[in-house]
């Protein structure tokens, strides 16, 4: 199906992306930038994992023209007047050292509190804090995200075979996590960790990403917004002009 046009696009007060894991193979930029082309948006978050540096020290630059052209559109923004806030993750980790820094308009924090337009604050930070395996053992996690990127490459593979016979984009790593219980466990376990979090910022819910699983829920009396990625289902959080948020399938809108 074709993307909609950049002469009619879809136009949001502030959209909240993470996970886009440029510099990885199964990164799908060429997506990513087409749903760039196609909104407008007042404030532009970006919620870590923007830059796979992790990948990118273990195999090597994979950097494509896509995942140039996402970079630039992104700091055209910025020139334009877009106010972008980008909250390094744990694969982009790096650029936490850069916290309190605007570079090129870009303004880096470790994380945000955003209020919408309906006044309902919100704070914004990846999450890899709250992912007892991260904070537990770099190497396991790092063990995990081999793992990871080989299914991922499984993934390509069985989509190359799919798009032959005119299916749609499929996601075998999103499939296996909604199957297998501990999977599930884990992210709900994280939300609660997440949850909590807020409830000690008093604020009314928060924005984040790291574990590849969009959601948009209330818990407990609290918002939940995951944003999802841009590896496995291309969403996005996106706020209306009258604060209404909710979820961008770009796989289905395209």
């Amino acid at each position: 199906m074709t993307a909609i046009l950049p002469l009619h696009p879809l136009r949001y007060r502030t959209v909240f992306i993470s996970d886009t894991h440029l510099g990885f193979r199964g990164a799908r930029a060429d997506y990513l930038l087409e749903f760039l082309e196609s909104m407008e948006c007042e404030t532009l978050y970006l919620v870590g994992d923007i830059i796979d540096i992790w990948e990118m020290r273990r195999r090597g630059l994979r950097w494509s023209e896509s995942h140039n052209a996402v970079i630039q559109n992104i700091l055209a923004r910025a020139r334009r007047g877009t106010r972008v806030v980008y909250i390094p993750g744990n694969h982009d980790e790096m650029m936490r050292d850069y916290a309190g820094m605007t570079i090129e308009g870009v303004e880096i924090c470790m994380r945000a509190t955003h209020q919408c337009a309906d006044g309902r604050r919100l704070l914004v930070l990846h999450g890899d804090e709250f992912d007892t395996v991260v904070q537990c053992s770099r190497l396991v996690a790092m063990l995990g995200n081999r793992m990871y990127a080989w299914l991922i490459r499984a993934n390509h593979w069985v989509n190359r075979v799919r798009q032959a016979l005119n299916r749609p984009y499929w996601s075998l790593a999103a499939h296996l996590k909604h199957r297998v219980k501990n999977a599930m466990q884990y992210i709900a376990n994280y939300e609660d960790a997440l949850v909590h979090e807020a409830r000690e910022a008093g604020v009314d819910g928060l924005v984040c990403g790291h574990i590849h699983h969009a959601e948009l829920s209330e818990r407990d009396g609290l918002l939940y917004c995951n944003d999802g990625d841009w590896v496995e289902s291309c969403t996005a959080l996106a706020e209306s002009h009258s604060g209404e948020l909710s979820l961008v399938d770009w796989i289905a809108l395209r």
